[in-house]
Formats: structure tokens, C-alpha cells, sequence
């Protein structure tokens, strides 16, 4: 019985460490329920994983060297124990997916023998499917101009398949991804979440993209990094003049005066009062009033007689 467990790994009993991580390795790939459809493979993985979890151990190997398979799961006496002897009885797990993820590390220990393209072959193995990711999982995020002018982080749950210990089964969990907004940030401003999509046996998931969608402003129209602002004024105004009063986004009170002509085409340009540059938030675009001119409805003869008089 001695030599079971290094005939199991095709291995002599002076195998060193790494020739018993070599031949686990090339052995656990070819018979891997996964790459190997013949007769008899889903026992022979469960015995390889109890042979490499035997031997690549030192205290098991040590005991199972001495006093074979009946002394390692039975037990041996204490006094053996001194010299590195595993004293107490072994029995193995059982689940040789577990000693395989442990030896290749990760969620899936085949991810790393598949491509975009095509299958990758490594000591047999002959992947089933290649593995290719799902295609973007796109959303829109809906923000306001204050936090586009401010910067804000928000929280949004998402709820998606993940592939449960083992890689057979999966469950539906919540995760809270959290974007933080940069002040300037514009209409298709795309923020990318790598991979948190549905994960499945055969697929990488797919990246969730959160697209950005301005919501309206009540005072505020948004172009490019500029505002726009837009009031009404009367005839008499845009001909003497006046000072039009902006609340900013940020609180202030702007009073800025007109003193031109405002004609239909005439456009005020308040420079930095825009919105914030994505580049540099210390920079700012512009502020641009439109002014819509009322005209009045009807003028007595006395008033166009005076409007004539004053225009000559």
C-alpha cells in the first residue's frame, strides 16, 4: 500500500516537491471532469487530490512513507510522532475540486488556459468552450446639473448572478457599486465597472457601463462647458438699458448691467461663471444670457408720435 499514493501521481518515492507539484499539475488538467469526457476520469481526479494533498504535505508524507496508508489513517502511537510523524488519524476532505482550486489559486482554475480567440492546450487538457466575455451591460445615470457642477458620489445596488464554491452552482447577490462624480463631467460620460456582470461556468462576465444622462435645469440650459441663461425683457429696456439679476448655481447673486442696445441677435457673455472644466474644476466656461425682447401689443398715436420723435 505504501506506494499507492506515488502510483497514483506516476511518481517514484524520491519524487521531490516539485516533481510532486509537476505531476499533480499534468495529471489533475488531463483528468479534470471538465477536460476529460473517458471512462473512470472523475475517480482518478479524486485520487489525485488525495495523493498530492498526502504527499505535498510533510508530516502526512513523513507518516505515510513509514507506516503506509494503514498508520496514516488510523493513527499511530505518540511516541512516533517526534520525529515529524503525523500522530493523529487522516481522512481526506473528499472534494478534490477544493485541493485543485488550492493548488491554481482563483475562483475558476481554468481561466487562465482559455483565450478570446482560441483554446490553449497544456499537458492534455481540451477545454470544452472557449471562454469569451458577454457583451456590455449598458445603463443610463441620470444626474442633475448641480452635481455635474458640484461633484456628488452615487450608490447604486445591482443584483447579479455569482458562481457559488465549486463552480457548479450560482445564487443571485446585491453589491453596491459607488461612482464618484467629477465636477464638469458631460452628457455620454461613460464609467466603466470591469467584470460585474453575471458570472457563469463558461463566460467572463460582462462590464457594466453607467452612461450619463443631464436631467433639466430650471433656470439653466448646458452647452458644452457654458450656461445659458434666459430672460425677458421689455422693449424700453433693450433700448436704455437695465441690470439683470442671476442666481449661479453655487449660490451667489450675480448683478450685471447692460448697457448696450439689446437687439434680437445680442448676446450678455459673463466669462468663469460656467461650468466647471473636467480638466481643470479651477476653470470654468462661460456664462450667456439670451434676452427675449417683448414688444408691445399696441402703441396710441401720442407714443409712436414720441418714439418717432426720439429716434430722428
Amino acid at each position: 500500500m505504501a506506494d499507492d499514493y506515488y502510483k497514483t501521481l506516476e511518481i517514484n518515492r524520491n519524487a521531490t516537491d516539485a516533481d510532486i507539484k509537476k505531476a499533480y499539475r499534468r495529471l489533475a488538467l488531463k483528468f479534470h471532469p471538465k477536460s476529460s469526457k473517458e471512462a473512470g476520469s472523475t475517480d482518478r481526479f479524486s485520487q489525485l487530490g488525495e495523493a498530492y494533498e498526502v504527499l505535498s504535505d510533510p508530516r502526512k508524507k513523513a507518516t505515510y512513507d513509514k507506516f503506509g496508508e494503514e498508520g496514516l489513517k488510523g493513527g499511530i502511537p505518540p511516541e512516533f510522532g517526534r520525529g515529524g510523524a503525523w500522530s493523529s488519524k487522516y481522512a481526506y476532505h473528499g472534494n478534490p475540486e477544493k485541493t485543485f482550486k488550492q493548488f491554481f489559486g482563483g475562483d475558476n482554475p481554468f481561466a487562465d488556459f482559455y483565450t478570446n480567440d482560441v483554446p490553449l492546450s497544456f499537458g492534455g487538457l481540451q477545454p470544452v468552450v472557449v471562454k469569451t466575455q458577454d457583451p456590455p451591460i449598458e445603463r443610463d445615470l441620470h444626474l442633475s446639473l448641480d452635481d455635474l457642477f458640484h461633484g456628488c458620489t452615487k450608490k447604486i445596488k445591482i443584483s447579479r448572478r455569482v458562481m457559488n464554491e465549486g463552480g457548479y452552482t450560482s445564487s443571485i447577490k446585491d453589491k453596491i457599486l459607488s461612482i464618484d462624480v467629477n465636477p464638469g463631467w458631460k452628457e455620454g460620460t461613460r464609467i466603466v465597472f470591469s467584470k460585474e456582470g453575471d458570472q457563469g461556468p463558461n463566460s467572463i462576465p460582462a462590464d457594466i457601463v453607467f452612461i450619463v444622462r443631464q436631467k433639466s435645469h430650471p433656470l439653466f440650459e448646458r452647452q458644452d462647458d457654458d450656461l445659458i441663461y434666459k430672460t425677458q425683457i421689455s422693449l424700453e429696456m433693450a433700448l436704455t438699458g437695465f441690470s439683470v439679476n442671476v442666481q449661479t448655481i453655487d449660490g451667489r447673486l450675480l448683478n450685471i448691467p447692460i448697457n448696450d442696445i439689446v437687439h434680437p441677435k445680442y448676446r450678455k457673455v459673463v466669462p468663469g461663471e460656467g461650468m466647471p472644466l473636467f480638466q481643470d474644476p479651477s476653470q470654468r466656461g462661460d456664462l450667456i444670457i439670451h434676452f427675449d425682447i417683448q414688444f408691445p401689443e399696441k402703441l396710441s398715436p401720442d407714443r409712436k408720435h414720441l418714439i418717432k420723435k426720439a429716434l430722428k
